[in-house]
C-alpha cells in the first residue's frame, strides 16, 4: 500500500512538534510494515525513508497528490469531504458548533466522545528516536514539558506543586525570568538535549486546565521512567494509571502525592509506555482504518461535530 501523510508543517521536529513527531514516527513503523510512504508538508522538510513533496496552501489538495497513492491521511482538517480515499487525524479540540469530515480520527477514546464519534487511535512513538534509558543517572528534578505560553497548560499550577513540595523544576517548552534557584526554564529543547534532561528527571508535573486531546509529553516522561502527576482531564485518565501517576485537580493533592515517588517503579513506567503507545502499535491500527476506507470508502456515515454549547473555559484547578 502507498500512503501519503499530509500535514501544513514541516518535518522533522527537531524541538517543539507533536504532530510532526507522531507523522514522522508512523512513516516509520509503515515502512518498517512494508508499504510504501510519501509525505506532502510545508517547505522545507526532508525525510531519508520516504519522498517529499512540498505542500503549498491554496491548491486544491486533489492536484498536488502524486502519482500512485492510495490512501491519503491527513493530519489536519478539510472544508470539503475528498473524492479520493483519505483519513483525518484530528490533534486538538474542536471549536462550539464545528464538523470533521466522516473519515475522521481521534487521538483517545475521550477525545472521539467529545467530538460524537467511536473512532480513535492511540498516538505513538519511535523511542529509538529518544536513545536509551540509563537507569543509573542520578534523578535531580521534577519536570514541566509544554508550552508555558498556553494558560491551559498550567506552568504556575506546576511552579506552586514544585515549591510547595520543595523540590527543583526543570521548565521544557518556554522561557520566564524566575527569582529562583529551584525553578530553571529551559526554551525550547530537543534531540540529545532533550532525552538527557527527561532522564534525570524525578516526575513529570502535567497539571492542565483543559481537555487533553492526548498528551505527548507524559509518553515521552514516562519513557524515561518519570510517574507522572497531572489533573484529570481528556486523555489523562486514559492513559496514566495508577500504577504510573496520580492524578488530581487540586495542587496541595498532587504535591502530597509526590512523597511516593519512591514507591514508584521506574521500568515499569517505561515499559508501560513502549508497549501501549510504540508507534508500530499505532501504525498497525491505522492500517485497519485504511483498509476499512479501500473496501467501504467511509468509516462512518455520520460527520463527527462539537455541541454548540461545548466552549473553551480553563477547567477546574485549584490549591
Amino acid at each position: 500500500m502507498h500512503i501519503l501523510l499530509v500535514n501544513n508543517t514541516k518535518i522533522p521536529a527537531l524541538k517543539y512538534g507533536g504532530t510532526e513527531r507522531v507523522i514522522w514516527s508512523l512513516g516509520k513503523a509503515l515502512v518498517a510494515l512494508g508499504h510504501q510512504v510519501s509525505y506532502l508538508v510545508a517547505k522545507g522538510s526532508y525525510c531519508p525513508f520516504a519522498m517529499v513533496y512540498e505542500y503549498r496552501p491554496g491548491i486544491p489538495l486533489k492536484k498536488q497528490l502524486p502519482p500512485g497513492i492510495d490512501v491519503v491521511h491527513l493530519h489536519f482538517p478539510v472544508a470539503q469531504e475528498p473524492d479520493f480515499p483519505y483519513l483525518v487525524t484530528i490533534h486538538g479540540n474542536g471549536e462550539a458548533g464545528e464538523q470533521f469530515r466522516r473519515n475522521t480520527i481521534f487521538l483517545t477514546a475521550d477525545h472521539a466522545k467529545r467530538h460524537h464519534s467511536p473512532h480513535f487511535v492511540y498516538n505513538g512513538l519511535d523511542f529509538d528516536e529518544y536513545g536509551p534509558v540509563n537507569w543509573k543517572t542520578e534523578r535531580k528534578h521534577l519536570l514541566f514539558l509544554a508550552k508555558t505560553s498556553r494558560k491551559e497548560k498550567n506552568i504556575q499550577g506546576a511552579m506552586d506543586i514544585a515549591r510547595f513540595a520543595g523540590e527543583k523544576l526543570e521548565v521544557i517548552g518556554g522561557r520566564k525570568l524566575v527569582l529562583s534557584n529551584k525553578i530553571r526554564f529551559r526554551g525550547q529543547v530537543g534531540g540529545p538535549a532533550k532525552s538527557k534532561l527527561l532522564n534525570t528527571g524525578k516526575a513529570l508535573l502535567f497539571p492542565v486546565r483543559w481537555h487533553e486531546p492526548f498528551g505527548l509529553a507524559p509518553i515521552e516522561a514516562l519513557y524515561f521512567g518519570n510517574p507522572v502527576f497531572a489533573t484529570p482531564y481528556g486523555s489523562m485518565p486514559e492513559l496514566i494509571k495508577e500504577e504510573v501517576g496520580y492524578l488530581s485537580a487540586h495542587g496541595h493533592e498532587l504535591a502530597a502525592a509526590l512523597e511516593q515517588l519512591p514507591y514508584f517503579s521506574r521500568k515499569l513506567c517505561h515499559h508501560y509506555a513502549v508497549d501501549n503507545f510504540n508507534h508500530l502499535t499505532m501504525a498497525g491500527a491505522y492500517l485497519k482504518y485504511y483498509e476499512k476506507v479501500l473496501q467501504e470508502g467511509l468509516i462512518s456515515q455520520t460527520e463527527p461535530f462539537v455541541a454548540a454549547d461545548q466552549l473553551k473555559t480553563l477547567l477546574a484547578y485549584d490549591w
